[in-house]
């Protein structure tokens, strides 16, 4: 990957009664923020060594620009679709703004050597800014590198040991930057050649469940349904319900009552020799067999009878998406791997809608690639 220094924006922390509201708010008052002078800028081209402390781990990454011909060559790999009405939304607004306010989240596996260099840098630099995050109880801290022979040392290392590069969030702003840039000569005090970017690698992630909520069971009477469930899957009464500790294993809510789904051997076989993809995922299973066959949904990206639950919320966010309707059912799944979505994207295939969601996430606006010349 070939990655570069930019001249960062970054808020003014000191003058910001809440950095949650601050940091929420960024999309639709980034313009004020401008006015009100709650934003400076660095002096100098840097890389940024970026960090976000949880309750439960810390995670190291870098931020930087990247060559957008990378993504052009197939080095920045997706495994989303993206739609079109989004990505014009996305090019009003960063031709409104001027600017980028949250980088493209990459992930790739582990560097030991980038991660020793981090770890020393941190060690012996103080931090540029550090903000605490009430809400989600997480601090963010930034380190600014500007040496020369330091920043030629990181481009070498990406160079020479991260060939390539997974989108783990950001995939609209990744394909509009690449539209824009097909219209640079419409606005010529632009650069779009640079794509805004924070690298995390496999091992400072987590990849978690993205899980669903179905309204309706497509006109069958629960126990019609359980019969029909019961050819897919084994069910078992949980009375103790956790997360599925493994792939092919589910969770179900209906009705106020937990069941562990298996799928059936002779179901796993079929599907196996028939899967499109590099690896089979629970999500298209479902997808197929559940919600498609037995519950008649025939396109989950339209649907509204689907509601999707990030991991992040847990069974008690299932447990509240559901309720007490009588037809709503929550099914929540394995996460997919981490080996499992980099095969399936360098397939150049694309992972069904909802797979994945990952943690940590960046936030808008706490480091800002400005796109003004």
């Amino acid at each position: 990957m070939h990655i570069h220094p930019f001249r960062a924006i970054y808020p003014i922390f000191e003058r910001i009664p809440s950095p949650d509201d601050f940091c929420a708010n960024a999309k639709h008052a980034f313009l004020d923020y401008q006015r009100d002078q709650l934003l400076t800028q660095v002096e100098q081209l840097a890389i940024f060594v970026y960090q976000i402390q949880t309750a439960h781990r810390t995670h190291t990454g870098i931020i930087a620009a990247n060559d957008l011909d990378d993504f052009h060559k197939g080095k920045v790999k997706r495994h989303e679709r993206t739609l079109s009405e989004r990505e014009l939304r996305q090019q009003e607004l960063l031709l409104r703004w001027g600017a980028i306010l949250k980088p493209v989240l990459l992930t790739f596996p582990p560097v030991p050597d980038l991660n020793t260099w981090m770890q020393n840098f941190i060690e012996t630099h103080e931090p540029l800014f550090t903000v605490h995050f009430a809400n989600e109880q997480q601090t963010h801290r930034a380190w600014m590198l500007s040496d020369a022979d330091q920043i030629q040392y990181l481009q070498q290392l990406f160079d020479q040991q991260v060939p390539d590069v997974y989108i783990a969030d950001g995939h609209h702003r990744t394909s509009t930057l690449a539209l824009l840039r097909q219209q640079q000569a419409q606005h010529p005090d632009m650069d779009f050649g640079r794509l805004f970017c924070a690298y995390f690698a496999t091992d400072q992630l987590d990849i978690l469940d993205y899980n669903r909520v179905v309204e309706g069971l497509n006109g069958l009477q629960p126990e019609v349904f359980f019969r029909h469930l019961g050819h897919l899957c084994t069910i078992q009464y949980v009375e103790h319900p956790r997360k599925p500790r493994h792939k092919y294993e589910m969770k179900m809510l209906f009705r106020d009552h937990w069941y562990r789904l298996h799928w059936q051997p002779e179901l796993l076989q079929h599907a196996q020799r028939n899967n499109p993809l590099p690896a089979l995922l629970d999500v298209s299973l479902l997808n197929e067999y559940i919600l498609q066959g037995l519950l008649g949904i025939q396109d989950v990206r339209t649907d509204t009878r689907i509601t999707y639950i990030e991991g992040t919320k847990g069974l008690k966010g299932i447990r509240k998406a559901v309720g007490q309707h009588p037809e709503r059912i929550g099914f929540v799944l394995h996460p997919v791997a981490f080996d499992d979505m980099m095969r399936i994207a360098d397939a150049g295939e694309t992972l069904p809608p909802k797979s994945t969601y990952f943690e940590p996430r960046m936030k808008s606006g706490t480091l800002i690639k400005p796109l003004r010349k």
